[in-house]
């Protein structure tokens, strides 16, 4: 299995070497680690740097907008000729918490948007309470993208999923689908063809059921594969197959 999306440098529960372990024995084959504002982006690529089959995203979360410079912008863009940066990301809209300003948050998710492009780099999009906007965005961008990406910790309409599901993105999907209130997401699921389903955990946020309560790591995700599989009524090795492929076809590696 790949774990498509978590931030092992927030992780506390164990150190990163333990933490790696428990993965590799939950049968969690590559790790990608994300990168989310100006303080951590050096910190993931040292990780991924420093590690056998973990892998790392440049970019700037929407919370973190405001903070950005133009020389964040720069070291996101020259790091993408690194064989351990798979994608931009975290990059995105978040019009629920309002950390940075919508102007703020909009203008710096079309500047990293123009970077994925010129760099032949996928994308890993956070989108939340900002649908609208988000499918403006990325009807007027998608065509130029030629490895589109995903739209990780999918919660969003099934507008959006239709959409990005259209325009070739896929989703990601985590711990959410086991929360008893996220009928949307698992709604969404079963919207989305398997060949555009990429499994996550979003470590340490969203522990799935039954670990509601502890920190979350890479090595819970079976969890998310197994309640996939049963909303998509398949096999869960089929969809721990299908959607390893889809990690290895996005990213590349």
């Amino acid at each position: 299995m790949i774990e498509t999306h978590c931030h092992l440098d927030y992780l506390k529960q164990a150190p990163l070497a333990e933490i790696i372990q428990m993965s590799k024995q939950a049968g969690i084959d590559k790790i990608i680690t994300i990168g989310v504002d100006p303080d951590n982006l050096d910190l993931v690529f040292e990780i991924a740097k420093n590690h056998n089959d973990i892998y790392a995203t440049q970019g700037i979360h929407p919370h973190d907008a405001i903070k950005a410079t133009d020389a964040d912008l720069t070291k996101i863009a020259q790091r993408m000729g690194h064989p351990k940066i798979v994608a931009v990301g975290e990059i995105g809209l978040d019009f629920y918490y309002n950390h940075s300003p919508k102007d703020v948050q909009i203008d710096l998710f079309e500047k990293q948007l123009e970077i994925a492009i010129q760099k032949n780099k996928p994308v890993v999009i956070h989108s939340r309470d900002a649908d609208l906007e988000m499918m403006e965005i990325l009807e007027k961008y998608q065509a130029r993208m030629t490895r589109k990406g995903v739209v990780h910790s999918f919660s969003s309409g099934l507008e959006l999923a239709q959409k990005a599901i259209t325009w070739g993105f896929m989703l990601g999907f985590n711990g959410m689908v086991t929360f008893k209130s996220a009928e949307n997401v698992r709604a969404a699921v079963e919207l989305c063809p398997l060949e555009q389903i990429l499994l996550e955990t979003d470590a340490p946020f969203l522990t799935p059921v039954p670990h509601r309560g502890k920190e979350n790591a890479p090595f819970y995700l079976p969890f998310i594969a197994h309640k996939v599989a049963e909303i998509k009524q398949l096999d869960q090795q089929k969809v721990i197959d299908i959607t390893t492929q889809n990690a290895e076809k996005l990213f590349r590696f």
